[in-house]
């Protein structure tokens, strides 16, 4: 290990909800709210899982899934180009994906 660096990887789930929660134009607070915490600290504890301070529990992070209309695979890709190919691959129908499996 290099100097300088962590024994651990860093969550990709703290920049994916701020990305995801941006697109949607919601505040932190809103997002929050959305997702049943109170709205005395709905705010705050978003910004603790945006800036990786606290990793939500994985009941959590599938209500920040829905309530951002993306899919859960997404907060946790660590591959950022795949994170991305995530979010084209669903818009597409059911349908149209095994279309696209049957391809690859």
């Amino acid at each position: 290990m290099k100097t300088g660096e962590s024994s651990q990887t860093k969550s990709p789930i703290g920049p994916r909800i701020y990305k995801a929660r941006l697109a949607k134009g919601l505040s932190q607070e809103k997002l929050g709210v959305l997702i049943g915490l109170e709205e005395g600290s709905a705010g705050t504890r978003i910004s603790r899982y945006e800036n990786s301070i606290h990793e939500p529990a994985v009941g959590t992070s599938i209500a920040i899934a829905k309530a951002l209309n993306v899919p859960l695979a997404y907060l946790y890709c660590e591959n950022n180009a795949l994170a991305d190919l995530i979010i084209s691959l669903a818009k597409f129908s059911t349908a149209e994906l095994l279309k696209i499996q049957k391809k690859l």
